[in-house]
């Protein structure tokens, strides 16, 4: 079955770019024209990943980005020609996965594309250990159902923070190299993405943080990699 990309962009040009590549690649691409059309598209289409402009009339991408983390985990790309790094931070707290900055050539827009679909297709099926649950009295993990609870709420992820920390997870007491991360949530030939897997690990230290016990489950061993320490509570 073909993956289902849909586009949230005001600019019909570019909404034809995109699909013109992505039709390559073999995808149904769908095209949504505004924020509050694209929302509906999203409950009706279920796609597989969503292409997302920052800049549009009454909803811009940061809200439209908003609003879909609030009903579903598929891979969000976003398209900017805002470079500043405010922007990327911003975009990565309301739960984009990755940055396309304009003008993007349609080699680059299919490697990112290719690389969040596999991230989101391997998510949970990495057999790195036996390791399929972490459970303390605060935060409760299952790489099976691919849920996380905190204090017994679930707990809203990404797909590229899930990656993460499903790695971490399976490796529960190791030390994940910094390569290592990046080739099993990025994929081996997506490039130099050190700076984007720390931006990530801080926005995933937030979520798991607990205000009443203060614990931090991800730790940094310094120009090697992070682990995921168990708690004693």
């Amino acid at each position: 079955m073909k993956k289902k990309v849909l586009v949230i962009d005001d600019d019909p040009e570019l909404g034809k770019l995109i699909e013109a590549v992505l039709k390559t690649l073999e995808f149904s691409v769908y095209q949504a024209f505004s924020g509050e059309e694209g929302l509906k598209q999203a409950y009706a289409l279920h796609p597989d990943l969503f292409i997302l402009d920052i800049m549009m009339p009454d909803m811009d991408g940061f809200d439209v980005c908003r609003r879909l983390r609030e009903m579903t985990n598929i891979p969000i790309l976003m398209l900017t020609a805002r470079t500043h790094e405010a922007d990327m931070l911003h975009g990565f707290s309301v739960g984009v996965d990755d940055f396309v900055k304009k003008p993007f050539s349609a080699k680059e827009l299919e490697a990112r594309v290719r690389a969040l679909l596999r991230r989101s297709t391997n998510n949970g099926k990495n057999n790195a250990s036996n390791i399929t649950r972490y459970k303390d009295e605060i935060l409760n993990i299952n790489l099976e159902s691919q849920s996380v609870e905190l204090n017994g709420s679930m707990l809203e992820l990404s797909s590229t923070e899930y990656g993460l920390l499903a790695c971490l997870v399976r490796n529960m007491g190791k030390i994940v190299p910094h390569n290592q991360l990046m080739h099993e949530v990025w994929g081996s030939s997506y490039g130099n993405t050190a700076s984007t897997l720390t931006i990530y690990i801080f926005y995933l230290r937030k979520k798991l943080e607990d205000a009443q016990h203060g614990h931090q489950y991800i730790h940094t061993q310094w120009g090697r990699g992070y682990w995921f320490l168990p708690q004693e509570v």
